[in-house]
């Protein structure tokens, strides 16, 4: 398997088309919806843009889809003007995590992956200066923000990051209404449970095996052990023959290879950039300083035996502040969190595998491994601030790295799934409450302590033998019933916790 070398030897590739996402809480949205889509890791790992997966990048897909909708149904040119209403917490922190932008960018026909960042701000002044949007570029109707665009104080019933589309003709008649929801990670759904996607397929041309079921499937913590123990495989060998029920083994590693050149092209970006970030707060860019201290001072290091953590910050700062100035990240498993996974990976290839040429066999593994963990919260819980607050973010985010980091260090299945554990127990009941409405202040220095956190959990579970009192899928049935009860101004509207409490200038 010279493609897929993380495989062991007589492994089979498999491939096959994926159905739909089952978001994954009874009650909700999920039990909407008759099909079922086990997740892939690269639903979890999305190349974007910043400042955030559930108000930028989702609303972009869904404004897309609402204007690809149009077309395919044949009254894209019967539209005179189209209402957009965002509902919830896109209401209350949409100006600060720039849903409007994201909106006017879709409904034009961009796609978050695609998107040149450095044409955004020109993109949306041209549509506001002259008024006017085409729809997939195609067929132009008139557009004033504070006509077209409207941010209702109420939510949706089915979740708190909802919106509302409708093409009126005209008559000023509705030709067509969709309601869509963005509900954590870059994730859109539809009223009735469907996944919104906007590319055709997710499989590659050199796929194989289509339709056919995942060759180990699971979606708990517990299953994942067993299906380890069963086969003997690592979580990541496990993972890599899953995925290939999609792709082939050749474009598994291609594309994972491609996410960790995102992440690495962010932190180097971070690191580069100076000046302010954009917004109200005037926070100023640290990365690029400490950056500089960091590189012209290397004897630190032998005075200090903590002075790795600075570059773990570093890794986790540089990423979170190009996030929150718009520029290209990786959503992992969100972008208010882009910057935990990365950061930890970064530590990982330049303090344990050491100086030269990364291993892509290590990067694989670890994005894989990281990937398996995220499918279980995905599957039982929620990546989306506005439903469970930070600790469905950083946390998620903390609980993947752990993992990942504990399986390129030598764990078992055992210590790897007591690490995800621990980078979850100790992120419980954090809440989202940015300044502003802005992924800036707290969320840049919670990544880097996410990142801090996820290396420590990983040598605690490493010091042990994998046996422990709390397992994986106890810890993640208490983070969604403590997201469940936390107050709503604490879950991503920017009314409680820190956001009330700094002054803004």
């Amino acid at each position: 398997m010279g493609s897929a070398p993380w495989l062991p030897p007589g492994l089979v590739p498999r491939a096959g088309i994926a159905s739909m996402l089952r978001h994954g809480r009874p009650g909700s949205l999920a039990t909407m919806s008759s099909s079922t889509l086990s997740v892939s890791v690269f639903d979890l790992f999305k190349i974007g843009i910043g400042p955030s997966s559930s108000h930028t990048v989702g609303p972009m897909i869904a404004a897309r889809q609402f204007a690809v909708y149009l077309r395919a149904s044949g009254v894209l040119a019967a539209v005179h003007c189209v209402t957009v209403e965002l509902f919830g917490s896109l209401s209350a922190t949409g100006v600060g995590h720039g849903t409007d932008r994201a909106v006017l960018l879709g409904l034009a026909g961009h796609e978050p992956d695609r998107i040149d960042p450095e044409q955004i701000a020109p993109t949306i002044a041209q549509i506001r200066s002259s008024g006017a949007l085409a729809l997939l570029g195609e067929h132009s109707v008139p557009f004033i923000e504070k006509d077209h665009l409207l941010f209702r104080r109420k939510s949706l019933p089915l979740h708190p990051n909802g919106m509302c589309f409708t093409a009126l003709n005209a008559q000023g008649h509705a030709i067509a209404t969709r309601e869509y929801y963005s509900v954590g990670g870059g994730f859109v759904i539809d009223t009735a449970g469907e996944r919104v996607l906007n590319t055709a397929a997710t499989a590659q041309p050199d796929a194989a095996g289509h339709g056919q079921g995942l060759p180990h499937p699971f979606r708990t913590g517990a299953e994942l052990l067993a299906q380890c123990k069963a086969t003997g495989l690592t979580m990541a060998q496990l993972m890599a023959a899953n995925e290939q029920h999609w792709r082939s083994a050749a474009e598994v590693r291609r594309q994972l290879m491609a996410i960790w050149h995102t992440m690495a092209g962010a932190v180097q970006r971070g690191c580069a950039a100076t000046g302010t970030l954009p917004g109200p707060l005037h926070v100023r860019r640290r990365a690029a300083e400490l950056h500089k201290n960091l590189s012209s001072h290397p004897e630190a290091a032998l005075r200090d035996p903590l002075a790795m953590l600075d570059w773990v910050n570093l890794y986790a700062m540089a990423v979170n502040e190009e996030n929150a100035a718009g520029g290209r990240v990786v959503t992992a498993p969100t972008n208010g969190a882009a910057g935990v996974i990365p950061a930890v990976l970064h530590y990982y290839v330049n303090f344990l595998q050491g100086a030269g040429q990364p291993s892509e066999d290590g990067i694989a593994n670890f994005l894989l491994t990281a990937g398996a963990i995220g499918i279980i919260y995905k599957e039982n819980a929620s990546l989306s601030g506005a439903e469970v607050g930070c600790q469905g973010e950083v946390g998620v985010a903390c609980s993947m790295a752990a993992g990942a980091l504990a399986a390129v260090m030598g764990g078992s299945p055992e210590q790897i799934e007591n690490a995800a554990e621990i980078g979850m127990e100790h992120n419980l009941g954090m809440t989202c409450d940015p300044v502003g409405g802005l992924v800036q202040i707290p969320c840049i220095e919670r990544n880097a302590m996410g990142a801090i956190k996820a290396i420590n959990a990983a040598r605690m579970a490493l010091r042990g033998d994998g046996q422990h009192v709390v397992s994986l899928d106890k810890v993640i049935k208490t983070m969604m019933q403590t997201g469940a009860d936390m107050k709503a101004k604490y879950k991503e509207t920017s009314r409680g916790g820190l956001a009330v409490n700094v002054v803004e200038c």
